[in-house]
């Protein structure tokens, strides 16, 4: 049996469009770690930081943790607040990123 496998859309603001030939959306697939668990949007991100590399750089740090200054919002709920990286991705789910206000 195959791991599971969900599309994902990353919804970008402006300023991290320049970094994808100025789209607005960019969709990679997320590949769950195992067979009985649902993907995450650390392997969402995962992907997109071999298919877009200059974005990802600037919403993970060094350490592969969503930057201080970047908020995701996953099914209208911030990755923060419901299991951050690994917080798992419903087939379809649309990621919306968001810079943090001060």
């Amino acid at each position: 049996m195959a791991r599971p496998v969900t599309m994902v859309v990353f919804v970008l603001p402006s300023v991290l469009r320049r970094w994808v030939s100025g789209r607005t959306e960019v969709k990679v697939f997320a590949v769950s770690a195992d067979r009985g668990s649902p993907p995450t949007l650390r392997s969402a991100l995962d992907t997109l930081r071999r298919t877009h590399p200059q974005l990802e750089e600037r919403l993970r740090d060094e350490y592969g943790l969503i930057r201080r200054h970047i908020s995701m919002i996953v099914c209208g709920e911030n990755a923060r607040g419901v299991g951050g990286l690994d917080c798992a991705l419903p087939p379809g789910a649309e990621v919306y990123v968001l810079p943090v206000l001060a």
